[in-house]
């Protein structure tokens, strides 16, 4: 029997002091083999973070094979004590494993488990002793007079490391918290039994000393001397399942606690900075020489005073808090007292980039792949299109099934957030059968599609579950349809038929106008365009009319009494429904039920004048206001007894989109000329930006054709029409204080 002994290093998950401290212990014990807390059936793959390709952070992947979707993650960054012991062990060819239950063994009973993550990892020291005792670190910071264990931790091991002396401190206080506690829940019982097995494994293979890394909590379990038929007969009968393991890259702020990794840490970009800096100094100035220079890449000036007005102050804060030394939470409090004067917002735009960084990782080429990254590699090549980092154009012809399976392929992508393929003229291609593409490839994209393994194991069934359960958080009508919308241009039938099902709820439910209109545009679109894509419409057809019918109702309620800002938002809604109405050309009561509610706020007495005018430009490009009557109504409308702001508005709400108008038709321009004529020269200079906004519509050969309509329309009238009495010498007076805006205007153009 060989002869090892056996040293345990407790420590913390991405703890950077932690790292620190068992680098300077391995390699003052030099041990043989390094065994480490993480799936045994993994062993194989930990020499690979050794290799100069692989860049942290990255995560090792593990997946059932008859169900990828069930799939675990451990991540490692540059200063996870792990990932620094696996670096250690291979530098100076010691034997590295994990040690920890295999993968396979997990997967069943993850769900089981109350306080162990759903990545497969543990959340970190306080939750390990979890269900008996739910807080051992924050149980010490209240024996040191801390207020939180995080505090604590932080303090006296991650920012102040201490090598070999530390380690016995854990142990010992890990003892104590654990003597007189009741049993471990199941799962935890059988993943420390595996570790003692294994350890006993490896004292029995190694002849020299041999190093236990491993979750503080677990140190004075693995330490009892416990019979191993005990052990053993825990473990009988455990569930195994085929699994399938592979390293992903990762990202910076996916190791934070705040995006829901249990494991994780408040401030990744922090403990990158203490692990970078230790042994350069005080890593508190080093810290705000950082903050100083993010802030003079964004323009801010940020003076040598100031940083050590800021530093000097973040020393005072941890006196006054009891802290060794200050930390980033002193630092941040500083800097914002001393850098953004007390601006906490101003902090904000910093925050992300600072505490949580944008680090992506890298894997060496020839790793196995995750499965949605092997789904999208067969994908590319069915399509027979291959990521490029530099941008390309791309035409996809719907009609053709090549062409259809591209545009499929990057809608999908698209849904899971790997925007590939960006759309680059969506509104003009769709009644074509035709669309256009820029394609780039991005590094991050690998790091989305892992995370979206959560949904599926291929492209479909994850943008299938992606969608689904963004459907299912949808909060407005609107917001439903667009999702449906998407749904069924990127043929996911289990998403299209869950949010329509959806939808038809939602819209049972809803009698808000602005929901409902919002909503008519992309039900109309995939009706008008379904053909392109062989979609089934004759369920959302049934739907959008519904719609249609309740907007129109709605409408004249809706435009009663509103704000400049909720009247601008209602036109604009009108604006695009009435357009997409149009398109589909739905049944003729139904058309008849929305004109009708645009009649009906073209004459209430209360309806905002900017959502009046609108509709009644909308009744008048629809045939249903004849031109006398257009111009009847714009005469009364911009008459002298009408107050000045509600004629501004019913003018820009009918000739914001229809400038053009006053180009072609004598009558409208004359109505316009009145108006302007009756106003006193304050009153009119007040309403040039309003003009400016209704003539900037205009291109410049338009604009020119009406400064030509207003001094020369004589030689240029169409047939059948006849000048003004006064032969257009109001537009010639106008034109005086017109003129200079209208050329300046078109020479912008």
């Amino acid at each position: 029997m060989a002869l090892s002994d056996v040293s345990y290093f407790g420590i913390r998950h991405h703890g950077p002091g932690s790292a620190d401290s068992l680098v300077q212990a391995l390699q003052e014990l030099k041990p043989v083999a390094v065994l480490i807390e993480g799936p045994a059936d993994a062993s194989p793959l930990l020499p690979l973070l050794a290799r100069p390709e692989m860049q942290p952070p990255v995560a090792l992947l593990c997946y059932p094979e008859d169900d990828p979707a069930s799939t675990s993650f451990w991540p490692f960054a540059e200063f996870s004590p792990e990932y620094q012991a696996t670096l250690w062990a291979v530098t100076n060819n010691a034997a590295v494993r994990f040690i920890d239950l295999p993968s396979s063994a997990r997967t069943a009973p993850i769900e089981a488990v109350g306080e162990t993550e759903s990545d497969g990892t543990e959340a970190n020291v306080e939750a390990d002793l979890a269900p008996h005792l739910r807080d051992p670190i924050g149980t010490l910071a209240q024996a040191a007079g801390y207020e939180d264990g995080e505090s604590w931790w932080s303090d006296i091991i991650e920012q102040n490391p201490q090598p070999g002396p530390i380690f016995a401190a854990i142990a010992d206080a890990m003892t104590t918290l654990r003597d007189g506690e009741g049993p471990l829940a199941a799962f935890e019982a059988k993943r420390e039994a595996h570790m003692r097995l294994e350890i006993a494994v490896a004292r029995k293979e190694f002849d020299g000393p041999i190093a236990i890394v491993c979750g503080a909590f677990h140190v004075p379990a693995l330490q009892a001397t416990r019979p191993l038929k005990e052990d053993q007969t825990l473990l009988k009968g455990l569930a195994r399942r085929k699994s399938m393991m592979t390293w992903a890259p990762w990202t910076g702020p996916r190791l934070a606690l705040g995006f829901g990794y249990g494991a994780g840490v408040v401030a990744p970009g922090w403990c990158k900075h203490l692990w970078q800096t230790r042994g350069q100094g005080d890593s508190s100035v080093l810290w705000l020489a950082k903050i100083a220079a993010v802030l003079r890449a964004k323009g801010h000036m940020v003076s040598t005073a100031s940083l050590i007005e800021a530093e000097r102050l973040a020393r005072t804060l941890a006196v006054i808090r009891e802290r060794p030394k200050p930390g980033f939470e002193e630092l941040r409090d500083a800097a914002i007292a001393a850098l953004f004067n007390g601006e906490a917002l101003l902090w904000a735009l910093v925050e992300a980039e600072l505490l949580l960084g944008a680090d992506v990782g890298e894997i060496p080429p020839d790793t196995p792949l995750a499965p949605l990254i092997e789904d999208l590699q067969r994908n590319q090549k069915a399509a027979r299109l291959k990521p490029e980092a530099l941008e390309r154009e791309l035409s996809v012809d719907l009609r053709s099934e090549s062409g259809l399976f591209r545009s499929t392929l990057l809608h999908r992508l698209s849904v899971l957030g790997v925007h590939w393929g960006k759309l680059t003229d969506s509104g003009r291609s769709r009644g074509t059968f035709r669309e256009r593409w820029t394609l780039s490839w991005e590094p991050e994209y690998a790091v989305r599609l892992v995370e979206n393994l959560v949904y599926g194991p291929t492209i479909e069934k994850a943008a299938n579950g992606r969608l689904i359960q963004m459907i299912g958080a949808a909060t407005s009508l609107d917001a439903m349809a667009a999702l449906v919308q998407g749904a069924i241009t990127a043929n996911l039938s289990e998403a299209s038929i869950a949010g329509l099902a959806a939808l038809e709820d939602r819209a049972a439910r809803s009698s808000e106008c602005l929901e409902i209109l919002t909503s008519v545009p992309p039900l109309a679109d995939i009706i008008r365009y379904g053909e392109a894509r062989k979609t089934e419409t004759a369920r959302l057809s049934g739907l959008l009319e519904r719609l249609i019918v309740e907007g129109g109702i709605a409408l004249a309620y809706a435009a009663r009494d509103l704000d400049a800002q909720a009247s601008t938002t209602l036109v604009g809604a009108m604006r695009k429904a009435d357009e997409a109405i149009s398109l589909v050309e739905p049944e003729q009561d139904v058309l008849d039920a929305w004109r009708n509610g645009l009649a009906a706020v073209l004459d209430g007495s209360r309806s905002t004048a900017l959502v009046a005018g609108c509709a009644a430009h909308l009744l008048y490009e629809a045939g249903h206001l004849s031109a006398d009557a257009a111009t009847g109504l714009i005469a009364r409308r911009l008459s002298p007894g009408t107050p000045v702001t509600e004629a501004a508005g019913f003018f820009e709400g009918f000739f914001s989109t229809a400038g053009q108008r006053l180009i072609y038709d004598e009558g409208l321009r004359g109505a316009v000329d009145a108006w302007l004529a009756s106003l006193d020269e304050d009153a009119f200079i007040a309403h040039l930006p309003l003009l400016r906004r209704v003539f900037s519509h205009l291109d410049s050969m338009e604009r020119r054709r009406l400064i030509e309509a207003v001094l020369g329309r004589a030689a240029r009238l169409p047939a059948g029409l006849t000048p003004t009495p006064d032969g257009g010498e109001a537009w010639r007076r106008h034109l005086e204080r017109l003129g200079p805006l209208l050329m300046s205007e078109a020479g912008n153009g």
